[in-house]
């Protein structure tokens, strides 16, 4: 009986190693074949059965790093680092770089690349993916302070149809709309005098996309020709043209060796004076990120922006981000802000985070919604909404008759100014006394009612600020 036993247990042994034998062989070819979604599921089983196992640990890496998820690649491709995997270090740096760990992905390819130098191997593609990385320490250095009222996830095959600008900032088309013929469907903008365009096209001889402008003379579009040598080399490929009216910024997006994912967004700027361009510049964070971004657009008119990016999307997709356009450049502190926290405003993980001031989101939302029901028209400029009657609301400072009035006005809004930060404020310290333990929740209680009391104060100076304003610009 117990020899039957024997057998039976022996005989399952070894089915069990066939089959583990099998789905091995399975997924190193799939794998090899660069089918890392079918390989994924079977290196998964294997490595959390056989954790230790420094090969395993890798594959599955590759595979979650291949199908998008770099944070859950991130630990398993640290393990075949630390274990001296052979190149497991451009697939860790890689993963790095997707999670905005620039400096860890710097460190590691230097070793790297030295190490590839002593073995008298090529390092060409880690040097590549070392530039990036460079690249994008460099700009985690200056994230740019821009906030981003709206985002939508939407075909990348019609993104173009989202951006809803004014006529006065000219009109985004394809390619394919304008020309009418059957090609991949390119980006294609003409200037609001409708006296130019620009696209990108495949040249002869060639396989990358250049960008092109063409020129209406006498009714009709002549020639295109192409743009300068230091537009077109910014990368292999240069695409998603769009001219502000002054006819002179021109933005573009490129995936060469300044970009450090993909395409990135590029501006430069016209010299009338001899007629060349000055060398594109790399726009930075946040609109820049390890992935594709691009189409880059300023509608002055209704004082909104927009860009596209695939940045954490599935293929296909493209999420479209609405911003306020800055008058100037304003970056965060690199010293002064967590690192966590710069990361996650660089990568946009949630636009409200963007939010510094809530009065100007929430006239820029309006502004959004006014186009979304009437696209193609240019919203009134507003600086701000108040009531000052029934009859009467103004919406810039210019309305106001009564100077003492308009000072009165200045004073409340920046009371309200302070009203909103404390309101943020509370409500910030709200959401982490929802998550936090009870230590801390004691800890946390005098300042959440510190707040609210402070909060119940400004809202009162605000009531009593707003009907003082009524009352000198009503009695005059």
């Amino acid at each position: 009986m117990w020899i039957r036993k024997y057998i039976l247990l022996l005989w399952l042994i070894l089915t069990a190693i066939t089959v583990s034998a099998q789905t091995l062989a399975e997924a190193r070819k799939l794998y090899a074949d660069g089918n890392f979604a079918d390989a994924k599921p079977a290196f998964e089983k294997l490595v959390k059965a056989t954790p230790n196992n420094a090969n395993y640990n890798l594959w599955y890496g590759v595979c979650a790093l291949r199908t998008g998820d770099a944070a859950e690649a991130f630990p398993y491709l640290q393990t075949a680092v630390k274990r001296k995997v052979q190149d497991s270090q451009l697939f860790f740096a890689e993963a790095c770089n997707n999670l905005y760990l620039y400096e860890e992905a710097v460190n590691t390819l230097d070793t790297y690349i030295a190490d590839l130098k002593k073995r008298r191997k090529t390092s060409a593609e880690a040097e590549a993916l070392l530039a990036k990385s460079r690249n994008g320490l460099r700009m985690i250095r200056g994230v740019e302070q821009v906030m981003i009222i709206d985002s939508v996830v939407v075909d990348k095959a019609a993104f173009a149809s989202y951006y809803r600008i004014s006529k006065d900032a000219g009109r985004l088309l394809t390619t394919r709309e304008f020309f009418g013929r059957e090609d991949d469907g390119n980006a294609l903008f003409m200037t609001e005098l409708e006296d130019r365009l620009y696209y990108s096209q495949v040249l002869p001889n060639d396989s990358t996309q250049s960008l092109m402008v063409a020129h209406k003379q006498n009714g009709q579009w002549a020639a295109p020709s192409v743009l300068p040598d230091n537009i077109n080399e910014t990368g292999s490929n240069s695409a998603y043209p769009f001219v502000m009216p002054d006819g002179i910024t021109l933005y573009f997006a490129s995936d060469g060796e300044q970009s450090f994912g993909g395409y990135d967004i590029f501006v430069t700027r016209h010299d009338t004076e001899d007629d060349t361009y000055f060398t594109p510049e790399n726009i930075g964070m946040p609109f820049n990120s390890p992935y594709n971004d691009y189409m880059y657009v300023i509608d002055e008119f209704n004082n909104l922006g927009w860009f596209a990016s695939d940045r954490f999307q599935p293929e296909g997709k493209v999420c479209i981000y609405v911003f306020i356009p800055n008058e100037t450049k304003s970056v965060y502190s690199f010293e002064n802000t967590n690192q966590e926290q710069l990361a996650n405003l660089a990568k946009i993980h949630a636009i409200k985070d963007t939010w510094s001031n809530q009065t100007e989101v929430r006239d820029a939302q309006r502004r959004l919604a006014a186009v979304n029901e009437a696209p193609g028209t240019a919203v009134p400029q507003h600086e701000f909404e108040f009531v000052i009657n029934d009859g009467r609301t103004y919406y810039q400072l210019a309305d106001f008759s009564s100077a003492q009035a308009r000072e009165a006005f200045n004073r409340y809004r920046q009371i309200e100014q302070t009203y909103q930060a404390t309101a943020d404020r509370l409500e910030q310290l709200r959401n982490q006394y929802a998550t936090a333990n009870a230590a801390a929740k004691n800890s946390m209680r005098s300042s959440i009612q510190q707040e609210e009391l402070k909060e119940k104060q400004l809202y009162e100076q605000l009531s009593q600020a707003a009907k003082e304003v009524r009352r000198l610009e009503n009695r005059k």
